[in-house]
């Protein structure tokens, strides 16, 4: 097996060192969080690190990284404390991964691919149209990390938008009649397929 030491990571080359540490962890969700500016200009942006928080309240979770260069996704939440967090398909992943892109906060990247927002429900931000699954999520409070200054922000699911087809009877969600991808590390996008599906475990 390959292997590497704490102490062997600090002479690896930057990029190989991001590469290896952000694929390591295993397939991460692969979502598109949709904002907009005080200023009415519509943000787009990938995000890998959208998680499940809490079912009741309905709670998710993701990080930001350290303020020191623009984060537009980050300030329109601040300042608006409302976004959406949008499913990536098949079908789409070049241009979800384009959004990934340094535009200047006026640009809006949706006119940068083939993106169409949507607004409904009187939302205050932008849904991506056409997604599998869209969530309208409001902004509730956000911790500091010390240990590498990113910042992990909590929103509650205040709205749930789910494609016909996709919702079981028990309240599952099939993403895999969606094409609902998932990325691997940074750029590596994947299309996963259900194995198998348990019933509750039990002790024996």
């Amino acid at each position: 097996m390959d292997f590497f030491s704490s102490e062997s990571l600090d002479s690896l080359n930057k990029i190989y060192r991001i590469n290896l540490i952000n694929s390591i962890t295993g397939y991460k969700s692969a979502n598109l969080l949709g904002t907009v500016s005080k200023k009415g200009v519509e943000n787009l942006a990938v995000f890998s690190s959208v998680t499940h928080l809490g079912s009741n309240p309905a709670l998710l979770s993701f990080f930001v990284r350290p303020n020191v260069v623009p984060r537009n996704t980050y300030k329109n939440i601040k300042e608006k404390r409302f976004f959406t967090v949008n499913h990536i398909s098949k079908e789409k992943i070049d241009d979800a991964h384009h959004t990934s892109a340094k535009y200047d906060e006026n640009i809006s990247e949706f006119d940068k691919t083939s993106f169409q927002s949507e607004y409904k429900n009187n939302w205050k931000a932008p849904f991506v149209k056409d997604s599998a699954v869209q969530l309208g999520c409001k902004y509730l409070n956000e911790y500091y990390l010390k240990e590498n200054g990113c910042s992990m922000i909590i929103a509650s699911i205040e709205l749930i938008f789910i494609r016909k087809g996709l919702l079981q009877n028990d309240g599952w969600v099939e993403l895999t009649k969606g094409n609902v991808v998932t990325v691997n590390g940074l750029d590596a996008y994947a299309l996963p397929k259900t194995i198998k599906r348990f019933k509750y475990a039990r002790p024996k």
